[in-house]
């Protein structure tokens, strides 16, 4: 009995197996089909939801946004007064400002002018005192050296004259 049974349950495995090889085939082509028409409405969706977002951000959105700023400024407790004056104001403030900085530029260019001056004057002063000084220090030291030259001079002479009288008076005597 279990080998009639096996007889019958062979032809029934190999067809089961036919069958899911089949299915796996069809399952394979309706995902391919499946995924090609996703792509497809993909691609009808998307120019659809572009329009639609620029659409709404061109029309809807400024008149929202208009609509919003009319109920805040009519629950504002306290509105702002506009005021013509501050522009002018402004104006006035930088021009006053330049004239400022350009009168601090042009007394500082001056100062710096009279130091300049002041300077030069200064170091040409410097100068000629140190070359007077440099030329008293010159004329002292020229003077020393003259004067002992001098001197030693006059002992050398002394001495000559002294030796030729010493000759001169050993010549007399004989």
């Amino acid at each position: 009995m279990a080998a009639k049974a096996a007889d019958r349950v062979g032809p029934m495995a190999v067809q089961a197996r036919d069958a899911a090889s089949h299915a796996r085939d069809a399952a394979s082509h309706a995902r391919e089909a499946a995924n090609e028409k996703i792509i497809l409405a993909r691609g009808w969706a998307a120019p659809r939801l572009d329009a639609a977002a620029h659409s709404i951000e061109e029309q809807i959105a400024p008149k929202l946004s208009a609509m919003m700023s009319q109920a805040a400024a009519k629950i504002d407790p306290t509105p702002a007064a506009k005021s013509r004056k501050w522009p002018m104001m402004l104006l006035l403030t930088g021009i006053a400002i330049g004239a400022a900085g350009f009168a601090l530029y042009r007394r500082s260019a001056e100062q710096w002018a009279d130091t300049l001056k002041d300077s030069a004057s200064d170091a040409s002063q410097w100068v000629g005192r140190k070359t007077e000084s440099a030329a008293g220090q010159v004329s002292g030291t020229a003077n020393d050296a003259a004067s002992k030259t001098e001197s030693k001079a006059d002992a050398v002479g002394d001495r000559a004259d002294a030796r030729a009288d010493q000759v001169a008076n050993s010549k007399k005597t004989p």
